[in-house]
């Protein structure tokens, strides 16, 4: 890699304001899930290291949470303007450690520092209320205040933009961090650090955790009891655990979970604004998104219509090295993700799905899988139930209203759903009956900074982003103040 920064690319964990080695002298290696090979070795922290991190954060709280919202939003603000001008460094970091697309990683970039953008300014807005008073002499407020240090476990798809949307809010309202990404993607979590160190966070109010060994670090987060608060994004299985290990210290959670979006296309749908929105809701960063499409139900009417125009967008779409520009579907990243899509593709053919583009890997890379279409898909196919978390795209049929309502609910998951039509009481329907967190209507593009970001049911609590991510970070204290009357004082 060639960067302009080469400070970027670090090697060792970041605790109380120091690069540090493990403990042990353990590195763990960082891999091109392109061409499998090692970018370089980084600092395998564990436990002790952990408890340093959690020691210093801890201390640093004292002071951060001191400072007035305008001091910490203009701290923010630099690492904001940090982020974009290091933009193009941070990108290939992504691309070569995480495998999406460069142009998927700037703007992935672009969308992280929003919510660094977004928190820098409504962290000064975390309001309290005066609450009208039974009593006249007794006058009741209700204050808000940072919860305390905040542990934050990442994932690998969007290792920028997932530590930033939880990070950012936290430090905004006075938290402290210490940070976990995940093993395939430490790089750019490092970088973060890098950053965030040059724009004048004082010691100890952001510490990360480079480590190959998740469980060991995360049971130390969810057993402490000077971790207040733990956000987590990953899968439901995961998240049932750290929720469960929380219960000890009750924490306050986040959790951001497995999804299993619907994608439903109405007779009256524009169809080349639903073939648009699919591609990007199903193969943005090769399908490996918490809200990507992993089910398309179209009506019968218009069915083969819709698989004709979206296997010519899908057999346009070119697989290989993210770092080619005109690369559009990047590797999966990992050997367990490519053989998860194999077993699902080749369990749908055997049950009488058809493949009308694609079907297996591709010559491109070892992790790379061809950008698939199936159609005539059913019930009966573990990928109408499984996240398949890669470019496959299955299309079911469907008649009615209340049977796509159905299908599109009977699921445990609740994260994402989109749907396409012109009907606009339909549309209110429809957007009351998905039980999911977020419902795109008529577009397959849903997040922003601006915008709340989470699940229900087995997809998680808690929101990320706009307003109400603020408040996860947040505790309401109430404060009764008596003795208010002035008795000197006479009619």
């Amino acid at each position: 890699m060639n960067l302009q920064e080469p400070n970027l690319l670090r090697h060792s964990g970041y605790v109380d304001g120091s690069w540090i080695s493990a403990d042990s002298g353990a590195t763990f290696a960082v891999v091109n899930p392109f061409s499998n090979e090692i970018i370089t070795r980084v600092a395998n922290l564990a436990e002790p290291e952990t408890e340093r991190a959690i020691a210093a954060a801890t201390l640093a709280f004292q002071t951060w949470k001191q400072r007035t919202a305008t001091e910490r939003s203009r701290i923010l603000r630099k690492w904001f303007d940090l982020l974009l001008v290091h933009k193009e460094d941070l990108a290939l970091l992504m691309t070569v450690e995480q495998g999406k697309p460069i142009a998927e990683s700037r703007g992935e970039v672009e969308y992280g520092a929003s919510f660094v953008e977004w928190f820098a300014e409504e962290g000064k807005r975390a309001y309290g209320d005066v609450i009208p008073s039974p009593r006249s002499d007794a006058r009741l407020l209700a204050i808000k205040q940072p919860i305390g240090v905040v542990a934050a476990i990442t994932p690998w798809n969007f290792p920028i933009a997932m530590i930033t949307r939880k990070v950012a809010p936290a430090l905004a309202v006075g938290c402290t961090v210490v940070i976990k990404p995940a093993e395939d993607t430490p790089l750019s979590a490092l970088a973060l650090a890098y950053l965030a160190e040059e724009a004048g966070f004082p010691r100890g109010v952001i510490n990360v955790i480079p480590t190959d060994r998740p469980a060991e670090v995360g049971h130390l987060f969810t057993h402490d009891p000077r971790i207040r608060k733990l956000s987590f994004t990953g899968s439901t299985a995961t998240g049932k655990k750290l929720m469960a290990q929380s219960a000890g210290t009750l924490k306050k959670l986040s959790l951001e979970l497995g999804g299993n979006a619907p994608f439903i296309v109405f007779e009256d749908a524009d169809l080349t604004e639903a073939i648009a929105g699919a591609m990007t809701s199903k193969y943005r960063n090769g399908g490996q998104t918490c809200v990507c499409t992993n089910r398309f139900y179209v009506h019968d009417a218009i069915y083969d219509a819709f698989v004709q125009k979206l296997a010519k967008a899908v057999q346009a779409l070119k697989v290989g090295d993210g770092r080619v520009a005109d690369t559009e579907i990047g590797p999966l990243i990992n050997n367990a993700a490519i053989d998860k899509v194999d077993r699902l593709v080749a369990d749908a053919i055997e049950k009488g799905a058809r493949v009308v583009v694609g079907g297996g890997r591709s010559e491109a890379g070892p992790r790379c899988y061809t950008p698939t279409l199936l159609a005539e898909v059913d019930t009966t196919m573990d990928l109408s139930r499984e996240e398949v978390f890669g470019p496959v795209a299955p299309i079911f049929r469907f008649t009615t209203e209340a049977e796509v309502i159905g299908l599109a609910n009977d699921t445990p998951y609740g994260l994402a759903a989109y749907f396409y039509g012109k009907d606009h009481a339909r549309i209110w329907r429809v957007a009351e009956a998905l039980e999911y967190g977020m419902v795109g209507i008529n577009t397959g593009l849903i997040s922003t900074a601006v915008a709340p970001f989470g699940g229900i049911k087995e997809s998680g609590f808690g929101r990320e982003g706009s307003k109400y991510g603020l408040e996860d970070y947040l505790v309401v204290k109430y404060l009764c103040w008596g003795g208010i009357n002035d008795r000197t004082v006479t009619p």
